[in-house]
């Protein structure tokens, strides 16, 4: 591997694989775009010709390249298991989108598929870790001067949905895990009991489909994290939080101000500020700063940065029993295998841009 350069292939070239490889051959550094690989040729050629790059037909003979150096995982998740022990195989660091796969047993397969290799190679996608205000929140409850985090509430809201089959259990999956990993990062403890409890569905939502919901988790130092996430709100992408504090709380994603910031009444009831239309605006400076770490890690050796193995079997465990929770209405414990001592430690911590 060239000291200076990281060949990286991108496997799924969907929305946010597209994305990904936009970004990779326009904006971030020490880092060369080599391949995509997609089942839809016609999608993966024209993107491939756009951006100047190779295209390979099979996920793993990209991973299995001499030519590529670290991947991108932007396919769906059924296919994640299989891809992502491809790269363990080959000794190759990986970003793989979230989840790390679609259930709790085979993300545990690959966090000790892992752990018998001996050295962290995977990073799972959840930007928020790198988004300013939630890692100078993670940073400013790390002090200790605010004293313990108590609460946590969390609101997450799309414009819509744009297939037809995303059901409800796809919302605490798909949707709900974000939640799931911001709740851990800024508490930097586990989930041990979900919730989740809908209301009467919006009349946008597909039927039969409970949206919005509401999902309560107990985190294991006592702490309390309430969630509402709403994929039909018809307004925009709206993600913010609230964490309550012993001594004060912190506030994110109000689209006005920094953190802890104040907006100013626009008159008439309202506030200032634009709701983005969807995550890659409302993330975008999280997703670059993401990349250009996981890049910086290759490069110099540091290894594996943000949500790791340990953190995507965590969050699909918990969204495993949050879907299980959504079919009851009852609280579900979630239970989870022993920590490895390849994760010890506490969660990464990220620098604030």
């Amino acid at each position: 591997m060239s000291p200076t350069e990281v060949r990286v292939g991108v496997v799924g070239v969907g929305i946010m694989g597209t994305d990904h490889a936009e970004r990779l051959a326009s904006r971030i550094a020490g880092a060369r775009l080599v391949a995509v690989a997609d089942p839809d040729r016609v999608r993966a050629t024209a993107l491939a010709d756009r951006l100047g790059t190779e295209v390979l037909a099979d996920p793993l003979a990209l991973v299995a390249s001499p030519d590529v150096d670290a991947v991108v995982l932007a396919s769906p998740g059924f296919a994640h298991e299989e891809q992502v022990l491809a790269c363990l195989a080959a000794g190759k660091p990986v970003l793989c989108e979230k989840p790390l796969t679609m259930d709790d047993e085979s993300s545990l397969r690959v966090v000790r598929a892992e752990v018998e290799h001996g050295t962290r190679l995977v990073t799972v996608g959840f930007m928020r870790r790198f988004d300013p205000e939630y890692a100078e929140a993670r940073a400013l409850l790390g002090t200790g001067e605010r004293g313990r985090l108590l609460l946590l509430h969390n609101v997450h809201r799309n414009r819509s949905v744009p297939n037809a089959d995303f059901r409800s259990e796809m919302i605490v999956r798909d949707s709900l895990v974000h939640e799931v990993d911001s709740s851990r990062f800024l508490f930097d403890d586990e989930v041990v009991e979900v919730t989740v409890l809908a209301p009467a569905p919006t009349r946008h939502a597909a039927e039969g489909v409970l949206d919005p919901q509401v999902a309560l988790f107990r985190m294991a130092g006592g702490g309390l994290v309430t969630n509402e996430v709403f994929v039909n709100s018809q307004v925009g992408y709206e993600v913010r939080f609230e964490a309550v504090a012993e001594r004060g709380s912190l506030t994110a994603g109000l689209h006005t101000t920094a953190l802890l910031g104040t907006s100013a009444a626009a008159g008439g009831g309202a506030w200032g500020g634009v709701v983005p239309a969807d995550y890659r605006r409302r993330f975008a400076r999280a997703y670059d700063l993401e990349v250009q770490a996981w890049v910086d890690g290759i490069r110099v050796g540091t290894g594996a940065v943000g949500a790791s193995a340990w953190d995507g079997y965590a969050a699909t465990a918990v969204s495993t029993a949050g879907m299980a929770s959504l079919a009851t209405g009852t609280p579900v414990a979630v239970e989870l295998a022993e920590r490895p001592s390849l994760y010890r430690a506490t969660a990464d911590p990220v620098a604030v841009p």
